[in-house]
């Protein structure tokens, strides 16, 4: 499967340039017309969650399914890398790194304020009842339990095997040798690519987002500072 990846010290024009263009054209267009890129963003959610959030449920699951049957079948005696290789760190080291970069404060605040909620406003139903405290368990469990470590897992292994193992580039497209060969340096790989880092541009923005609205609060209520 090993193949002559391109050289890694030069810029790949196509996905920098295509996911900045498209990045930049986001924000422009949130900063100019606030108020529709609000509607649009809540329009579209709002389509998401009423029409397709079954389909996200059931790709979580199945990734989840594949992650764990993957770890306890002979596949996962291979290492993601050389053969020689060995570990940099313990065990126990890798699991306090993963936790704390994978969840770290996110977990300490959402792990109390996210249950607390789904309590009181749940999805569906009536808040403040014993049956929207269950639900709300449930949500936590599915956002911030297996299931979202298995979201982890499955991208990380691809990244680790195809890279480390294989010497193909650390990056989606190498996903699809197996599927699409030297083609991955094309056109395909290259859109897969700007996909992946806008996908991870927004996703690190919310993060990002959420956590400027937590320090605004907490400052509210501390120094009576306005929420803006």
């Amino acid at each position: 499967m090993e193949a002559k990846q391109p050289s890694s010290s030069h810029l790949n024009a196509p996905v920098f340039y295509g996911s900045a263009v498209i990045i930049l054209a986001l924000v422009i267009y949130s900063v100019a017309f606030q108020s529709h890129a609000q509607t649009l963003f809540g329009d579209t959610q709002a389509w998401i969650i009423a029409n397709v959030s079954w389909l996200y449920i059931l790709a979580v699951a199945l990734i989840l399914l594949m992650v764990v049957l993957l770890a306890f079948s002979r596949y996962g005696d291979i290492k993601l890398g050389p053969d020689h290789s060995e570990p940099d760190y313990s065990a126990l080291t890798w699991f306090a790194m993963l936790f704390s970069a994978g969840m770290g404060i996110g977990l300490m605040f959402f792990g109390v304020a996210e249950p607390v909620m789904h309590f009181l406003s749940p999805p569906v139903g009536e808040g403040g009842t014993s049956a929207a405290a269950y639900e709300a368990m449930k949500i936590t469990f599915f956002h911030w339990g297996l299931h979202a470590w298995a979201i982890y897992a499955i991208v990380a292994m691809i990244l680790a095997y195809f890279a480390y193992r294989h010497g193909l580039p650390l990056t989606l497209r190498s996903a699809l040798y197996p599927l699409i060969g030297e083609r991955i340096y094309g056109p395909i790989g290259h859109a897969v690519d700007i996909f992946a880092i806008i996908g991870t541009v927004l996703g690190v923005a919310t993060s990002l987002g959420l956590g400027v609205t937590q320090i605004n609060t907490g400052l509210n209520h501390l120094y009576g500072l306005p929420i803006s």
